[in-house]
């Protein structure tokens, strides 16, 4: 027996079987086909939902908006998408209110080369955001790639003073959409939006609602358009806002004749798709919006939107209030006091809108 000894080194040998070793090989090639598959398939997964993607995208993009490029030969499995941005507009819809600028921004958003701000930014018309800055304002602006068309729209801009001098400074340029209505109709949608809006605010839980409720949800539409003396009431603003003449003049004293658009609210209305193809040629697009994009809603009593998805869409239920009846003879009176305010607008656009002139 050999010596075991504190000179003696001491081996020990740990014996496998043969079987053993091959199940353990076994395992270990199973586990690594395992992983290997479910890697591949994973990769597989993820470059048919980004080639999909991509695919459609390409689809939904204007001819003239970059598409969207994969990396490298063979469809890698990472996509570039090109930049966007957030742009200061290059169009504005500057009014008129009540007369369908939140229909007519609607409306544009279903075309591929324009992007709408969401909500009104009050940039121009509110000190205290044009203090602010047109990093701030720009800030405001949707995201868009390169070709598109970003749209704001803030009806207080066509009657605000000073929004003309500060629109020019931004872009002396920009291209303007007004769209106004038939005056009276105007007015009187104007009165039901300020007695709905004054009727629904909240009062004090100690408040009696007899006594202090609004002028405008106890007066009648004819009780404040005309005085006592019989004569038009020009100091009512539902009625003030609808000569249009004065507020006009002061933006074509700043911009080309050309960079306005006059919108015809009424005929929006009625047929808006004639309308639309206007703006479009106004702002050089080509023509993508189509019958298809509308549909009459009997129940609201408007045309509603279809996008190209198939999606449907209407105005919020507080957009075609019913207005209330009013006196044919007020109206009469009304349409009367406005020929010559509408013929003064009718030489300042150099178009004739048809208004009712009784």
């Amino acid at each position: 027996m050999p010596s075991t000894g504190p000179d003696t080194d001491f081996i020990i040998f740990v014996g496998i079987s043969k079987p053993k070793i091959a199940a353990l090989f076994l395992f270990v090639m199973l586990i690594s086909l395992f992983l290997t598959f479910h890697i591949l398939l994973y990769d597989s997964a993820v470059y048919s939902i980004q080639a999909v993607s991509v695919i459609s995208a390409n689809k939904a993009l204007p001819p003239d908006v970059p598409r969207l490029k994969h990396q490298g030969k063979d469809f890698p499995y990472h996509f570039h998408f090109p930049k966007t941005s957030r742009k200061l507009p290059q169009c504005l819809i500057i009014g008129v209110r009540k007369c369908g600028t939140r229909a007519l921004l609607e409306m544009l958003n279903l075309h591929p080369h324009i992007q709408k701000a969401a909500g009104e930014v009050h940039f121009f018309d509110r000190d205290e955001n044009y203090l602010k800055g047109l990093e701030w304002y720009r800030r405001k602006m949707p995201h868009s790639f390169r070709g598109q068309i970003t749209i704001e729209k803030s009806p207080s801009y066509f009657v605000t003073p000073e929004v003309a001098e500060r629109v020019r400074a931004m872009n002396s340029s920009i291209k303007l959409l007004l769209i106004v209505r038939e005056p009276v109709t105007r007015a009187i949608s104007d009165y039901t939006q300020l007695r709905s809006h004054a009727a629904t605010a909240i009062l004090p839980s100690n408040s009696n609602s007899a006594t202090q409720a609004s002028p405008a949800t106890t007066k009648t539409f004819e009780e404040l358009s005309i005085l006592a003396n019989g004569t038009v009431n020009t100091s009512y603003r539902p009625l003030a806002l609808s000569i249009y003449h004065q507020y006009t003049l002061r933006w074509l004293e700043i911009f080309k004749r050309e960079q306005l658009l006059i919108v015809n609210g009424d005929q929006l209305i009625e047929d808006p798709l004639t309308q639309i193809r206007r703006i479009e040629d106004f702002l050089g697009i080509e023509r993508r919006i189509s019958q298809h994009n509308f549909y009459f809603n009997k129940t609201k009593g408007f045309y509603c939107l279809r996008t190209d998805m198939g999606d449907n869409k209407c105005l919020r239920e507080t957009k075609g209030r019913r207005h209330p009846t009013v006196d044919p003879k007020v109206i009469s009176k009304l349409r009367k006091f406005f020929v010559e305010h509408n013929q003064r607008f009718y030489e300042l656009i150099g178009e004739d809108l048809g208004w009712p002139e009784e």
